[in-house]
Order: C-alpha cells, then sequence, then structure tokens
C-alpha cells in the first residue's frame, strides 16, 4: 500500500483482533475450476485458525478439505466512509481427530443451520493481511465529499 492511498495496512495480531470481532467472513475456493464466495459464521480459535462448523454433507466440505483457500472478513462504516477488511490465506482440512472435535463441540462455532450431521472445517493461518481506511481520508489525507 502506498503511504498516500488513504489505507493503513494492518499487522497479523490487529488482523486477528478486528476477526474476532465480527460473526460472519466469507469463505473463497475453487468450485469447478471457478472461484466461489460463501458467507459463513466463524469462530477464530486460540491459535488464530479460522473454524468453520457445517453439514458434513455440503458441497462445500468436499471443495475446501485439503486445499488452499482465503477467507476475508470486514466491518464498513458508509456514512463515516471508514472500515477495515481482514484476509486469512491458508490450508483446510477437516478436524478429524476426536478430541479436537469434541472440545469444538463445546467451544466452537455455533451453526446457523443446524444440520443432522455436522463437522468443523479449520482454516490454519499460512498469510494475514489487513488494511483499514480511517474517517473517509483520501488521497494524501484530503477529506473526501460530505
Amino acid at each position: 500500500m502506498d503511504a498516500n492511498d488513504g489505507f493503513r495496512g494492518l499487522d497479523r495480531q490487529e488482523c486477528l483482533a478486528l476477526m474476532a470481532t465480527v460473526p460472519v467472513g466469507r469463505i473463497v475456493y475453487t468450485r469447478q475450476a471457478l472461484p466461489a464466495v460463501l458467507p459463513v459464521n466463524f469462530l477464530l480459535d486460540t491459535d488464530g485458525a479460522v473454524v468453520v462448523r457445517t453439514s458434513a454433507a455440503s458441497e462445500l466440505v468436499h471443495a475446501v478439505d485439503g486445499a488452499v483457500v482465503a477467507f476475508e472478513t470486514d466491518e464498513v462504516d458508509t456514512a463515516a466512509h471508514s472500515g477495515w477488511s481482514v484476509v486469512v490465506m491458508g490450508s483446510a482440512a477437516l478436524v478429524t481427530d476426536p478430541a479436537e472435535h469434541a472440545r469444538l463441540l463445546r467451544t466452537g462455532p455455533r451453526s446457523w443451520v443446524p444440520a443432522p450431521r455436522e463437522v468443523f472445517v479449520r482454516i490454519d493461518p499460512e498469510l494475514v493481511t489487513g488494511r483499514e481506511l480511517a474517517a473517509g481520508r483520501s488521497l494524501y489525507g484530503l477529506r473526501g465529499p460530505s
């Protein structure tokens, strides 16, 4: 990011702290050789991994298990022209360890659309990037139109 483009780059810890404040993000994966984006509720685990709970029969599970995916969260204030966006990229995998699965049943995200058999998908954060736009500032710190 250019120092004058109106955005401030966020470090890894800032990114993870912001992610923890919102309940919904978007998982980006490949579907039939094309990019697909799906909004999901999630939980940021203690080690910074993104955890999603979904139906074991979902198309998402089959598409992301073992794949590299992106996960994006954001918050935007359109009136103030401010906000932030964070992207996590990493490998996604089904949680298969029984102890880990049991822990996530107790502490993990709750499904907004419960299914008869649910699984957890974990995205390990190999690359975490983010940026913030503060108070509607434009190039060179000039304010945009009100």
